[in-house]
């Protein structure tokens, strides 16, 4: 049981280490992180009576 116990734990930091890595190393292979810019503009009609 510790043994299953202690791979889900190594698992868990190796794939934790392998996003963050992902994440620093990506946008040199082509990923784009960033978030779509664009301006939205949508008319309100206010009703204060």
């Amino acid at each position: 049981m510790v043994r299953i116990f202690k791979l889900l734990v190594f698992l868990l930091v190796v794939g934790g280490i392998g996003l963050v890595g992902y994440a620093y190393v990506g946008p040199f292979f082509g990923a784009d992180f960033s978030a779509p810019q664009e301006e939205v503009r949508v008319p309100v009609t206010l009703d204060a009576d």
